[in-house]
């Protein structure tokens, strides 16, 4: 089906989104930053110098020159010789073929690595604390940009990405992305890729590299090689704390990464963003030359393709569904909540219709919201309640179907007896609501404060506490005006009975400046 790519510039921001048939399929921005300050990407490559390594956590933490250390694990670290590769490689090929999986795991283009080859190539008895050394400087690779409050997560085995093909210069392995369901095309181009790469080496066929020619792809592959050249002469040259490899630009990484020959048009609202995809069309991707159109409307490109509303939606913690129900989206450091409630759906025959309709229509909308938002790691998705086994499998059946969309690698377990889906998204990036929003500075991200009620309560109790201590005549509150609104209004028997009991006369005083829970009580010392 024809797809578009919509380009947004506002200064240093620049948005853009995969559209197909009015739906969002891919959302995803940067704003620029030059210099030191510059967010590490995923796929840029540094010359870092190794500040803690932890026997405890097996891990270590790398300078690469941004404010936060890059977080090292112990198997990423670790680059493991041909011999420790190949028999890895027989070992888990053996596993796999035994394993019995639980669950339907949806592919990205890099699961051919993961799954086929396991890249914790490193013997069991070797610890990190053998091989890495503080004040040792190596060459990493940002395999997850930074998150929330954590710092980039780094890794020493270096893939690099073309248009077609995946180069890894440490690791010997030839795949195909498992996108590509055809067996025979599987067979062609894994012939192909084993007669392109030397021994010692890796490459992978991405799902582009479907129906491509030899020459295509061993062209690609020799520029991901030049490439990697340069790098190790820089390396070389470089400083610790230093890049020594950034990936594409944000237009290219798109172009590269995103588009397909089923993209009709690439809309853009910049004429320089025009040249861009013009020019790197014309030299990497011959489908798409000529598809690219310059938005000179007076709407904003964005308002006038209702993106922009989609991505209010995005951020709020509440979605509604076309026919009345809803989705209460949670998300939080340890896990992605959604619950699924039918809201002002009644349904027209029984209740039992009413719940798969409504189960149904969540599903769609949940992967949709999935992909926008960019939730990952583990996520519970609370269905309504079904009685009906059938009706089970069918709602797990099309979320499946639903997140082959997704280009994150996904991986869902059943529908659990007590109506939960459990499952994980891969994120290598933040979620749109960590990018787009802060915490709130006044609940501190809480979501909440405590009532007026509880703050008054929690006040008499340490105005108690005051009183008996005090040795002048007046007593001073100082606190927020629904507090002493309240204090002086419904509560005035409460503060009447302790000026009578203690022999003292509160005064109480507004501050409009304090929040909701802050006061202060001292006594006047005479």
């Amino acid at each position: 089906m024809a797809k578009q790519l919509i380009i947004n510039q506002t200064l240093n921001e620049c948005r853009a989104v995969l559209m197909e048939n009015g739906e969002i399929l891919d959302f995803l921005m940067e704003r620029s930053t030059e210099g030191e300050g510059k967010v590490p990407q995923v796929g840029d490559i540094f010359k870092g110098i190794v500040l803690r390594v932890l026997p405890g956590m097996q891990s270590a933490f790398v300078d690469i020159g941004w404010e936060k250390a890059a977080f090292l694990y112990v198997d990423d670290a670790y680059i493991p010789t041909l011999e420790e590769q190949r028999e890895m490689a027989e070992k888990t090929k053996k596993m796999i073929e035994s394993q019995v999986r639980v669950g339907e795991v949806i592919p990205d283009e890099f699961s051919t690595l993961n799954e086929s080859v396991n890249m914790r190539f490193r013997p069991s008895h070797t610890t990190i604390e053998s091989f890495l050394k503080e004040g040792q400087e190596i060459l990493v690779q940002v395999a997850k940009e930074p998150i929330s409050t954590k710092g980039p997560r780094i890794t020493r085995q270096i893939t690099l990405a073309g248009r077609h093909v995946v180069f890894m210069p440490f690791i010997e392995h030839t795949g195909v992305s498992r996108r590509i369901e055809n067996e025979s095309e599987r067979e062609r181009l894994k012939n192909i890729l084993d007669a392109v790469r030397p021994e010692g080496q890796g490459i992978i066929a991405r799902t582009v590299a479907e129906g491509q020619s030899q020459k295509t792809l061993k062209s690609d592959y020799n520029m991901l090689v030049k490439i990697w050249k340069e790098i190790q002469k820089k390396s070389e040259k470089s400083k610790p704390s230093m890049v020594c490899y950034r990936d594409l630009n944000f237009i290219q990484r798109l172009l590269r990464d995103i588009t397909d020959e089923d993209v009709s048009e690439v809309i853009v609202d910049s004429k320089e963003n025009q040249k861009e995809v013009d020019k790197f069309c014309a030299k990497y991707l011959p489908l798409i030359k000529g598809k690219s159109r310059l938005y000179d409307e007076q709407a904003p490109i964005f308002e006038k393709y209702g993106i922009d509303m989609e991505i209010e939606r995005a951020i709020s913690n509440k979605v509604y569904l076309r026919s009345g129900g809803s989705l209460n989206i949670d998300q939080t450091e340890a896990l992605v909540s959604i619950d699924v409630n039918t809201g002002k759906f009644v349904g027209r025959k029984n209740l039992e219709e009413t719940i798969l309709r409504t189960n149904m229509e969540a599903v769609k909308e949940i992967a949709y919201q999935l992909r926008l938002r960019n939730c990952g790691g583990i996520i519970i998705i609370d269905f309504i309640d079904m009685e009906r086994e059938e009706h089970r499998v069918t709602v797990y059946n099309h979320l499946i179907d639903a997140l082959k969309k997704d280009r994150s690698k996904t991986n869902v377990l059943p529908i659990s007896g007590l109506g939960l889906v459990e499952m994980t998204r891969k994120r290598t990036r933040d979620t749109l609501t960590r990018v787009l929003c802060e915490p709130c500075p006044y609940c501190e991200g809480t979501g909440r404060v405590k009532s007026t009620l509880t703050v008054c309560y929690d006040l008499i109790r340490e105005l108690i506490k005051v009183l008996g201590k005090a040795t002048g005549t007046k007593v001073f509150i100082y606190a927020h005006p629904e507090v002493t609104a309240r204090l002086c209004g419904d509560d005035l028997d409460m503060i009447e009975n302790l000026e009578e009991a203690y022999g003292k006369s509160l005064q109480i005083r507004s501050e409009n400046n304090y929040h909701i829970e802050q006061y202060e009580i001292f006594s006047q010392e005479f």
